[in-house]
Order: C-alpha cells, then structure tokens, then sequence
C-alpha cells in the first residue's frame, strides 16, 4: 500500500471517529408505554411520551417562548412522523378494553430542534389557530343554558394556547336569531359564525345525561345517571370532518336522595366526559399537526375574475408541481372563483407560488388562514 493510500486510509478513520460520536450523541433510546381504545391510538400514545422522553432537554430549552405549550403539544402530536425507528416490546389488552403498548425508541435531538423551528414558524406567519366550540347539553331532556363538556374543553384548548371563542358566544347570537339548535341546519349555522370569528376549526356536538335511579354508594345514597356524547370537529373553510368522538352510555352520580337531580347529572358528565375531552384534545392536536406540516385540502378565493381567468388559473395550479399538487377542483359564482386544491404542502407554502409570475399577473393575495387564501383580481 503507497503511503498516500495509507494516509487516506487514516485520514478517513479518523473522520469517522470525530463524526460517530457527534451522531450518537443526536440519538436518544428510550422505553415508554402508551395507552389508547385501539393499538393505533395506544401505539401513537407510546410515541408520543418516547418523544417527550428522548427530546426533554430540547424542548425544555423552549420552556420561556411564546405559545410554548401550543408549539410542544404540537410537536407531540406529530410524533409517529418524528420517531421513525421504534421496536413493538409487547401489546395487550387491559381492564375495560383499554389497549397498552410498551416500545424501544430511538429519538433524534436534531429532528426535535428542526420540528420546533417548523411549527414555530408557521405560528409566526398565521398567529395561534382560533377554535369555536358549541354543545348542546340536555339533562333529563331538557335544554340547558350551558355546557360542562363544552366547558371542559374550552379550558383544556385555552391551556394548550389556542384562541377559544366560547359556544356562550355562539349560543346568544343564535338566540337572537331565533335559530334552532336542533335542526338539521345547525351545524351549517354554527359553522358560518365560527367562520366570523375567523377560526380554523369548529367542534360541536350534544351531550346528554339522564336519571337512572338512587343507588348506596359506600354507604350513601346516590342520584345515579346514564350520560352519553357524541362530539365532532370540522374544518371551518371547507366544512370536512376531521373527527367524531363518542362518548358510550357511562353511568355516574352525585350524593342525593332524589332520583330526579340536576346536579348530579351535571355531576355524572363532568365524570364521564373527562375521557372524551381528552381524546377531542388529541384529535384536534394530530389534525392541526398534520394540516401545518403536510398540507391537504387548501381552499383558493379569487374575487372580481371571468371564466378565462379561471381556466388561466387552473391550468397555472396544476403546472405548479404534479408530485405535490394532486387535484385542483373549482367553481365560479359572481365574479368569486373558488379553488380546491389538493395538495402535499401547506398555505403558507403554496402563497409563496401566488405571489410570484405567472399568478402575480392576474390575482393578488390579500389574506392567509391556516387552510385558505384569499385573494382578488389585479387591478380590481
């Protein structure tokens, strides 16, 4: 072997022993244990806390930033997507069909420190997602004035740092225009004054909790109640469905020698909506974390255009990239054009197409949401 060959040779060992240390020390390995009401949702739980485990140091590094907890629940939520190298130790089933699942991860800093910078990022350029929330709560069948659940998970989202606006809010202005409630065009109404509000995410949904009874409880009588809930979240741009959360028939009580107890019904789903509040909470965490981070449907407003601009637009959409942008659907009412468009990046993302050639020569941006532009007509 030539003594250049030699050299070369040591040159590239010691290479990679300068290098091999700073790699394992970017990796993490951790056990951790997760629960859920399916392997899915367990093995997603286990992640989470193997990521929370492997990336405390990172995010703990954060802990004086604005929207702090918003930004670390949201990094949590993208876990399956962060922990990419994980081991199955054992799953199974517990009391009540509740699943566990224990894993070995392998947690990376620097993928924790890059998904920090991202969502951060994101809530730089279109401030703390706004959710409105509305539950229509009976006991005994009759209507009340407020909601437990729903102010269970107005407090659990205003914790997490999103902008709540109340379903009290909702609830007086549907009052005042004599709105029903229960008709088939609820969700459309409370989906247009969420819209007012300017939110990204709308959750309604009823609960109920009915007398089953008086029951001696460790040794004192209790007024026993049937609760049952069924919850949704949509998108409020485009109205898809993003999660339905049902709350099975769940018995509960508060001490009381009357069958007929509003208090304890209230009792009983504050009880039994714990799980179900935060099981929404998660939802809305892993459907916010994915819209931020890999897009979906993204919904396009064009105001003051024709139908030539329209068919211009369109054909420019889908020259834009075929590998990212997989579908472009749209509609033309009045001068507003309306585009869908399907899509593997986020509105943030696709804006950065609009406001260059050959879309800057017809329209201009003139507000971003998480999941829609708006825009209008150059010249209009």
């Amino acid at each position: 072997m030539s003594k250049l060959m030699r050299h070369g040779c040591w040159s590239l060992v010691a290479l990679l022993c300068v290098a091999m240390p700073a790699v394992a020390e970017d990796i993490v390995e951790v056990t951790a244990k997760g629960e859920g009401i399916s392997e899915d949702s367990a093995r997603n739980d286990a992640l989470r806390k193997a990521l929370e485990k492997g990336g405390e140091v990172e995010i703990s590094s954060h802990s004086n930033v604005e929207n702090f907890e918003l930004i670390r629940d949201t990094i949590y939520a993208r876990a399956d997507g962060i922990v990419k190298d994980f081991k199955v130790i054992k799953e199974y089933e517990g009391v009540g069909g509740i699943v566990y699942c224990e894993i070995r991860a392998r947690v990376s800093k620097n993928a924790v420190a890059t998904s920090w910078g991202e969502v951060q990022n994101v809530l730089d350029q279109v401030g703390r997602p706004g959710i409105a929330v509305y539950i229509l709560e009976r006991i005994d069948g009759i209507v009340q004035d407020s909601s437990i659940l729903e102010s269970n998970l107005e407090n659990r989202l205003l914790n997490a740092g999103f902008a709540v606006y109340a379903g009290e809010q909702i609830r007086r202005i549907m009052e005042k225009e004599s709105a029903d409630a229960e008709s088939e065009a609820n969700m459309s109404k409370v989906a247009a004054i969420a819209k007012d509000f300017g939110t990204q995410i709308f959750i309604t949904g009823t609960g109920q909790a009915n007398a089953a009874g008086v029951k001696v409880l460790a040794g004192q009588e209790t007024a026993m109640y049937n609760c049952d809930a069924m919850i949704k979240m949509y998108y409020t741009d485009t109205g898809q469905l993003l999660a339905s959360e049902p709350l099975p028939v769940t018995r509960g009580g508060a001490r009381g020698y009357h069958g007929i107890s509003p208090q304890a019904g209230k009792k009983a789903l504050d009880t039994a909506g714990k799980a179900i509040v935060e099981r929404c909470y998660r939802s809305v965490m892993k459907r916010w974390a994915t819209r931020i981070s890999s897009g979906g449907e993204i919904e396009l407003e064009v105001e003051g255009v024709t139908m030539g601009d329209v068919i211009k637009l369109k054909k420019h959409l889908k020259a834009i990239d075929r590998d990212k942008v997989k579908n472009v659907n749209h509609s033309l009412t009045k001068g507003i054009a309306k585009f869908r468009i399907k899509a593997k990046f986020t509105a943030e993302e696709f804006v950065e197409f609009l406001v260059e050639p050959p879309f800057s020569d017809i329209i201009e941006v003139v507000d971003l949401k998480l999941a829609r532009i708006q825009a209008k007509k150059v010249g209009t």
